[in-house]
């Protein structure tokens, strides 16, 4: 029975996706155009609101410190008329009261104090008129004004200074009256003396303070009683406060409390105008500020309006920009669906329709739910492959170990013997473990390193300690899990050599050899002392020895092996990787002879490899992968790669070559005759045709 398909029946045929914008991109961009509309209109109007109530709240503070600063203006000069009225008391004496011509001849005497006031009376203490200067002219006792007359006389009847405004008919000018009592030697009062200023004077209050040029302020001075006694408009000149256009009903309320007059400025925001009152307590006057809020705010809408028109240009532009950012971003989705479909398609069949099911998301959606059925099977087998590795890493015959960032990642069961230890006990831990000492590890780090860079790989003996201390020779082979990466990891192949170190040569050859401290292969002296071993051994071999290998043309073969173009590798990347070529050589041709036969180094760049008991042409076809094997392998030093090959000399083991000198003049020669000839092959010494043996 076959399993049921993961693609359910098509709801509606379509045809595959393009790469143009979807339904759903553009209801995104009209969603998102719709929100950068609403957002806009929002930062508009927060805006411009913040922006009125900051040009409210900067033109309440500047007019409230303006008129509190012309208020106490207003009343300093009303102080230095006080004091100026003072200082012409001062020269005034009894006897003058009795005297008009003295009289006005010591008031003139004061010089220009006298033209700071417009008219200066003096009254005796019996109420009579002694003195009045008007303009600077003595005007006869009877066209005093009676208004002036009572002020006077009420001076005289409390005795105290007198500050006030005098009466007139509107329209006309407002004037203040100063009255000071006379007590000549400070004696008992002797009579008043009274100057008359007018209030909007250059002493007082200036024409320019007042008469600003603003359409949209008005400065009032006024009574307590809301007399207007100074105004920007002059016909308003004494009329009322409450016919003031926003400063009225300030004024009612103010009157309404019963509130006195005192120092210190206030400031009231009402629909369309802004109030600002000071107090002047000593004549008990109040000056107020009158700004009309719509003239004030008409710049500001200007400005707003031409904001606004930036901000809509710019929104408009914002509208462009993110439609064609949303169109470009959409191309992926596109994309995105159009796979969804392909893989749709091809699962369900080659020819089918593509099904819709609840568009681009719902198709995409519907994909990544068979790629979660695809992971979660992939997950299956990634488990039957770890059950596998498992099975591998118990029963394998050499040792395996994963290593990653330097730990113990994964660890074979085979290398926990070979080192002692149990599973749990190299798990996970550091790579230093297996070693004797910190130098150790050090040192096997930087020619691991080194091997790795210049062939991709490791393989080399190195030696371990056991949990128990003693020394674990292994060969290692190591690769990289990811070669492009060793940051994933790397797998090492491990090969016990204990036992081949400890005697690396087996008893036909009768000694122990001693071993080249570079390439860890036997050097010259030794390979020579055990090959005339062999070889004397092969002389005295009996005559029924002789017999069973006499259809043998000789006994074993001998190969002289020499690098081409070492030489080159010393003199351009010196010679640390010079010995890492020959270490990398030694390894090689170990690794290949060592079930058929032993490598030894005689110097240099020159190599021996012995083959007991091999024929001429096996020896040939040994020779042959040698070489081939040499070839191969491009080192890479100091960002440059060489080729090396190998020049072999093949002699084969006969009666013909009794000695060892022989042999190896005679492999010698060879290898000679194959450098002699281009290099990289291998050349054979003429093999003597075997003798004839007879019978008895």
């Amino acid at each position: 029975m076959s399993a049921p398909s993961p693609v359910p029946a098509p709801d509606a045929a379509v045809p595959p996706p393009g790469k143009t914008p979807l339904p759903l991109v553009w209801r995104l961009v009209l969603l998102a155009a719709l929100a950068v509309v609403l957002s806009a209109c929002a930062a508009g109007w927060l805006v411009s609101r913040a922006m009125e109530q900051e040009v409210l709240r900067s033109r309440v503070a500047q007019q409230t410190s303006e008129v509190e600063v012309l208020a106490r203006l207003l009343a300093s000069k009303i102080e230095q008329h006080q004091r100026l009225l003072r200082g012409l008391a001062q020269g005034i004496t009894a006897g003058m009261l009795e005297s008009p011509a003295t009289l006005e001849a010591a008031l003139r005497h004061g010089g220009s104090t006298v033209s700071w006031f417009e008219a200066l009376q003096v009254v005796r203490r019996d109420g009579e008129l002694r003195l009045s200067l008007r303009a600077g002219r003595t005007q006869p006792p009877g066209e005093l004004v009676p208004v002036e007359r009572d002020l006077l006389r009420h001076t005289l009847a409390d005795g105290k200074p007198l500050v006030t405004e005098l009466p007139a008919e509107e329209g006309s000018e407002a004037r203040v009256m100063f009255t000071l009592p006379l007590h000549p030697d400070h004696g008992p009062l002797q009579g008043v003396l009274a100057g008359t200023v007018k209030l909007q004077s250059q002493g007082l209050l200036p024409a320019a303070m007042v008469l600003s040029g603003r359409t949209d302020a008005r400065l009032v001075v006024f009574a307590q009683d809301g007399t207007i006694l100074a105004h920007s408009d002059p016909a308003r000149i004494l009329g009322h406060v409450r016919d003031e256009p926003g400063l009225g009903p300030v004024y009612a309320e103010w009157r309404e409390q019963a509130q006195p007059v005192v120092e210190g400025a206030r400031t009231q925001v009402l629909p369309g105008h802004i109030v600002s009152l000071a107090g002047m307590p000593l004549p008990q006057w109040m000056v107020a500020r009158v700004s009309d809020a719509p003239a004030l705010l008409a710049p500001l809408e200007e400005a707003q309006r031409d904001a606004g028109a930036l901000v809509a240009s710019t929104v408009v532009l914002a509208l462009v920009l993110l439609t064609a950012a949303m169109v470009a971003l959409a191309r992926p989705l596109a994309r995105l669906h159009q796979a969804a479909g392909q893989r749709l398609r091809r699962h369900a069949g080659e020819g089918q329709a593509w099904p819709l099911v609840r568009g681009e998301v719902g198709d995409i959606d519907h994909v990544l739910q068979f790629l979660d059925r695809q992971e979660a099977q992939g997950q299956a087998r990634q488990a039957a492959l770890s059950d596998q590795l498992e099975a591998i890493l118990a029963h394998a015959s050499v040792g395996i170990v994963i290593t990653r960032q330097g730990r113990l990642d994964v660890v074979g069961l085979q290398t926990c013997r070979m080192l002692g230890y149990a599973l749990r006990e190299l798990q996970g831990q550091p790579a230093r473990v297996l070693y004797a000492s910190d130098a150790d590890y050090a040192q096997t780090g930087q020619r691991v390193q080194a091997e790795f860079a210049a062939h991709g790989a490791f393989d080399g003996d190195l030696c371990f300690r056991h949990k128990d201390g003693s020394p674990v020779w292994v060969r290692v082979q190591g690769r990289g899990v990811h070669p492009a990466d060793r940051e994933g990891g790397t797998v090492w192949i491990l090969e016990d050599l204990t036992a081949a170190r400890l005697a690396p040569y087996p008893p036909a050859w009768g000694v122990a050899l001693d071993l080249d401290p570079l390439t860890q292969l036997p050097h010259r002296e030794a390979f020579v002392q055990a090959l005339g071993r062999r070889l004397a051994a092969r002389a005295q071999r009996g005559p029924e020895a002789a017999a069973l290998h006499a259809d043998l043309p000789g006994d074993g073969v001998l190969l002289f092996l020499d690098l081409d173009h070492f030489a080159l590798v010393n003199g351009v990347a010196g010679h640390d990787a010079g010995d890492d070529v020959l270490r990398h050589v030694a390894r090689l041709l170990e690794s290949r002879v060592r079930q058929i036969g032993w490598a030894a180094r005689l110097g240099g760049d020159k190599f021996a490899v012995l083959l007991p008991a091999c024929t001429l042409a096996r020896g040939q076809a040994v020779a042959e992968q040698l070489r081939v094997a040499v070839q191969a392998w491009e080192p890479s030093y100091q960002g440059h790669s060489f080729t090396l090959s190998l020049s072999i000399g093949l002699v084969l083991l006969d009666d013909s070559l009794p000695q060892v000198a022989a042999v190896l003049h005679a492999a010698d020669m060879a290898c000679y005759d194959a450098r002699r000839a281009g290099g990289n092959r291998v050349q054979t010494h003429p093999v003597r045709p075997a003798p004839v043996r007879t019978g008895r």
